[in-house]
């Protein structure tokens, strides 16, 4: 099981790497430009897709993550990782299926949720970019690597997160009442101009003690040696750790949150991928459409909510059928009534 699970883990993270490549234009030559609306546009809706896709083949071939291939290997992985749900009586074929669905019930609920919740990053990744003036020519650059940097760093946090789990049941009943004081914190927080100063964020104060830090952009490279032998890291690369490090401050309560919907790391980390990969296109398509959303954010505070008290009375709820499709359902219609009042009561100018 674990040597299926590493090569599927290898092939999928390559795949990855590829699309990666093509959407950052590695094969592009000339200048750097600016990401147009119609590209973000498209770039948006092929992560979507490719979303979509990897639902349908975990749907049909879930079992290939875990290197399923008979009765006991599928009962020692729905132990491990979906004891919720009951796999019948029948043929190993059937039990297959039902556990096959609920996986990529699973994925498709964390992704909507972590898709979600990226909304939020966009916004403050805008106040970053702003903050520390960086070139509109420069977004996507800092953004993609910004993003891979965060990914890794995820993907530690998540597999650390899953055997805490398996070890310490009683984690969940944390992790659950920070989601919920998360939510309601968001929902009664009052709007304001944010600020902030570069010279005072934690992550410039620990680049700038340890390394030497050039004090301009040097055509949107990342280090720049002088003429005396000595590396210098550029303001550009200083953004690219603060980007992964924001991340990695509102992964603390997006990756509790999917933990309250699949207790696979591996689906969780799947979930991510999609959604954090789909946060560069996303943020130049919403950069374009801030004022839209005004009641998104209080939805979002109302999901955390959701998926937090899901986690405090998961035995209970458990037992009354409140499984995935359930939670499904109960996001997407938070998330669609947000959208709707803000376009029905759109924010004074």
């Amino acid at each position: 099981m674990f040597m299926s699970e590493t090569l599927f883990f290898i092939l999928f993270s390559v795949g990855v790497l590829a699309v990666m490549l093509v959407d950052l234009g590695v094969f592009k030559t000339g200048p750097q430009s600016e990401v147009t609306f119609r590209e973000a546009g498209f770039w948006s809706g092929a992560w979507v897709v490719l979303a979509l896709l990897f639902y349908l083949f975990l749907r049909f071939n879930g079992g290939m993550v875990h290197g399923i291939h008979d009765v006991p290997s599928l009962q020692v992985v729905q132990e491990l990782y979906a004891k919720q749900i009951q796999l019948g009586s029948g043929t190993y074929l059937d039990q297959l299926a039902v556990f096959q669905e609920n996986m990529s019930l699973e994925f498709i609920t964390g992704y909507l949720v972590e898709y979600s919740l990226s909304a939020d990053n966009v916004f403050v990744f805008i106040l970053i970019f702003n903050s520390f003036g960086v070139q509109k020519r420069y977004y996507k650059k800092i953004l993609v690597w910004g993003v891979l940097g965060a990914i890794v760093l995820r993907l530690i946090f998540i597999f650390l997160g899953a055997a805490l789990l398996q070890k310490f049941d009683w984690i969940i009943y944390l992790f659950g009442a920070f989601l919920v004081y998360t939510g309601i914190s968001i929902i009664v927080k009052k709007d304001g101009e944010e600020e902030m100063v570069p010279g005072h964020h934690p992550v410039v104060k620990i680049l700038s003690k340890y390394f030497n830090v050039y004090k301009r952009n040097v055509i949107g490279r990342f280090f720049v040696r002088m003429k005396t032998g000595k590396l210098y890291i550029t303001p550009i690369f200083v953004v690219v750790v603060v980007i992964a490090f924001t991340d990695i401050l509102f992964a603390v309560d997006s990756i509790p949150a999917i933990f309250s919907i699949s207790k696979d790391p591996y689906i969780v980390f799947f979930s991510n991928v999609f959604a954090v990969m789909g946060l560069r296109s996303l943020f130049f398509f919403l950069s374009n459409l801030m004022g839209l959303f005004r009641f998104l954010p209080i939805g979002l505070g109302v999901l955390l909510s959701f998926v937090g008290i899901k986690m405090l009375a998961h035995h209970y709820l458990e037992q009354i059928g409140f499984g995935t499709l359930v939670s499904l359902g109960v996001i997407i219609g938070i998330l669609t009534v947000s959208i709707v009042l803000s376009m029905l009561f759109p924010e004074k100018k």
